[in-house]
């Protein structure tokens, strides 16, 4: 399912706080984005337990519970983890990964907060959450009956405010930095290929894996740091990770060529690094170059006569990663009145581009 409207972490908790005590809400959003662990913080901020049930690895019974008789007549029993006295937060995680059948036996649960003749105890909450079927995960179609009884929003990943997340959580300053200066690396869309690849819970993981060989305070072998970064997130942002790490020495290096402090690294030994600076420049000038080249203020004005003349500097050096600075890879395309000047000024980019 994709939404009109996405909305982000902090948009969500506000979300959850007023919609989930009166109606279900569920969670869309692909793995990794964060979607389980928000539930768990909803529960900690409204003081309730969570219980957390994983459609993929449910049965009917699981839910509706096993026919016990009592007298003449046979009722259902609930499972114990449902069946609670104390209102709790109901998370029905991977929900359209379970089965039709399965599906079935949530409709009451989550349109009248009741399993056969147990009710929930009043103030308890139902949230459910799965991934879309773009992302490769394992999901099925759900039942419009059961689409139709809940509130529907679409999790997106934001940098500052998982960034506000990581410093409160203390992951390594490593991975803060790095996704400080390239917030589009905080996510990737799921490759077609079975590899890892970039979301909130993967630069995690590589934050745990830092911090369990202790980098920073001790050398890790490259060859580790290597396996590290590729094992837990995208190819291309290990990579310029790696080359983030190795010019830690200098992590403002970008900021004074800007400046005219410092120049591109030319050396043959420097090549990583280069192009961990000349990403993060593109990066910089598509977050900062305003659409509407009237509406640039000083510093935009400063940073536009600069890059003009860095990309200039920079195609001496290596044509490939000047054009790729003014390149449309992945669709993100510079502003349209700062890529005629690059065509007037530096023709041979562009030409030798197409």
């Amino acid at each position: 399912m994709n939404l009109t409207f996405t909305i982000t972490q902090s948009e969500l908790s506000d979300l959850l706080l007023n919609i989930s005590p009166i109606r279900p809400v569920f969670i869309w959003g692909a793995p990794g984005i964060g979607k389980s662990a928000l539930v768990q913080k909803f529960a900690d901020d409204v003081g309730m337990p969570c219980v957390s049930l994983l459609g993929s690895q449910l049965a009917p019974e699981d839910i509706i519970g096993i026919p016990q008789i009592k007298g003449d007549t046979s009722e259902f029993m609930p499972p114990k983890m449902i069946a609670r006295k104390d209102p709790y937060v109901l998370f029905l995680d991977e929900l359209n990964a379970c089965s039709q059948e399965v599906q079935k036996a949530f409709y009451s649960l989550i349109h009248e907060k009741r399993i056969g003749e147990y009710h929930l105890p009043k103030g308890s909450v139902v949230i459910g959450a799965g991934n879309r079927s773009q992302d490769g995960a394992i999901v099925k179609t759900m039942s419009s009956a059961l689409i139709n009884r809940m509130f529907h929003v679409q999790l997106v990943a934001d940098s500052q405010q998982w960034l506000n997340w990581a410093y409160e959580n203390e992951l390594h300053p490593w991975v803060i930095d790095y996704i400080t200066q390239r917030p589009d690396h905080l996510f990737s869309e799921p490759p077609k290929t079975e590899e890892p690849y970039s979301t909130p819970r993967s630069w995690h993981m590589l934050s745990d894996a830092l911090k369990e060989y202790g980098a920073g305070e001790k050398d890790i072998p490259e060859r580790i740091l290597k396996i590290l970064a590729y094992g837990s997130v995208s190819s291309s942002h290990a990579g310029m990770f790696l080359a983030f790490v190795k010019q830690l020495g200098n992590k403002n290096l970008l900021s004074q060529i800007i400046k005219g402090d410092a120049r591109w690294p030319s050396a043959p030994e420097e090549r990583d690094i280069l192009y961990f600076v000349s990403q993060s420049f593109r990066a910089k000038l598509l977050m900062e170059l305003p659409e509407d080249k009237q509406k640039m203020d000083k510093n935009t004005q400063f940073l536009t006569h600069r890059a003009k003349a860095l990309i200039k500097d920079l195609s001496h050096i290596n044509l490939e990663l000047a054009q790729m600075i003014v390149s449309s890879d992945e669709g993100k395309v510079l502003p349209e009145w700062f890529m005629i000047e690059i065509v007037r000024d530096l023709p041979r980019l562009i030409k030798n581009d197409r």
